[in-house]
């Protein structure tokens, strides 16, 4: 292909490329006498379970702008990383995927290494249905122990609902659980996870009044602050405020790193001296 036509077709480039890494025997195709490295086209068409013309026609840069569900089938043949799914769907779309919600999955000791340089500054990863993966140990002296919480327990929503402490905290509880329940109704949404947080929303609207009333009122925060400025009673050091800043995690769209940055040097003075005890 002429750099022209690598040019006009960068999608197509991009699918040959991928296509000719992949070692046929790994995927029961026969290996031998094939006069170009990796699998053939009809053979990432079959394991996408699309047409062979239509693959084709991609590779050309014929046929129109694909669909998303035939880009993430063909990620999936392709066995693209979410990095290289990303990168496939801004070629055939002009933008990102929608976020992928993964259940039960951990994070890398890369990111829980950026927690720990966080302290004392508290910050922790949640999943798009509000679970806590992971967290520092600033988190754990300002926030809550999710350490010593089951790992099923491990949610925000459960903690805010259920946990006296988490109640006691707030300055103003009725109005953080109302602006924090639509956030988690918006991030369960864009995640797709709608399925997933039906057992939590069962179980809290049992055992809170105070949610299942919030829940069926069904609201939504007029505008979702990434960036706010946060009051916190802490059982030592009394009133805390925190710069509350979310983030997504650089390839895991579906994950959030939480940082409560303090709003002034005697805060951050005072969180470090109790993180240190």
């Amino acid at each position: 292909m002429s750099e022209l036509q690598a040019a006009e077709n960068p999608l197509g480039v991009y699918l040959k490329d991928r296509r000719t890494r992949l070692d046929p025997a790994a995927f029961g195709f026969p290996g031998e006498r094939r006069r170009t490295p990796g699998l053939r086209r009809e053979e990432v068409a079959q394991r996408a379970n699309i047409s062979p013309t239509w693959y084709t026609w991609l590779e050309q840069g014929r046929g129109g702008a694909p669909s998303a569900d035939v880009l993430d089938r063909i990620a999936r043949a392709l066995m693209l990383t979410d990095i290289e799914r990303e990168h496939l769907f801004l070629l055939g779309l002009g933008r990102p995927p929608e976020a992928r919600y993964r259940k039960n999955e951990g994070v890398t000791p890369r990111l829980q290494r950026v927690l720990d340089a966080l302290d004392p500054t508290p910050a922790l990863i949640r999943t798009a249905t509000w679970d806590v993966l992971a967290w520092n140990r600033a988190s754990t002296v300002m926030l809550a122990d999710y350490g010593a919480m089951p790992p099923e327990q491990r949610n925000m929503l459960r903690f805010l609902f259920l946990d006296p402490r988490a109640c006691a905290a707030q300055y103003d509880w009725d109005s953080v659980a109302r602006f924090i329940l639509g956030a988690f109704r918006l991030d369960a949404a864009r995640a797709g996870a709608a399925a997933d947080v039906e057992p939590l929303v069962e179980e809290l609207s049992r055992l809170s009044p105070e949610f299942r009333a919030m829940w069926r009122d069904g609201d939504l925060p007029a505008a979702v602050h990434r960036e706010a400025v946060k009051h916190m009673r802490h059982p030592v050091l009394g009133e805390v405020a925190f710069e509350y800043s979310t983030f997504a995690v650089d390839g895991r769209t579906d994950l959030s790193l939480l940082v409560y940055n303090p709003a002034t040097p005697e805060d951050a003075e005072r969180i470090a001296s109790l993180v240190r005890d």
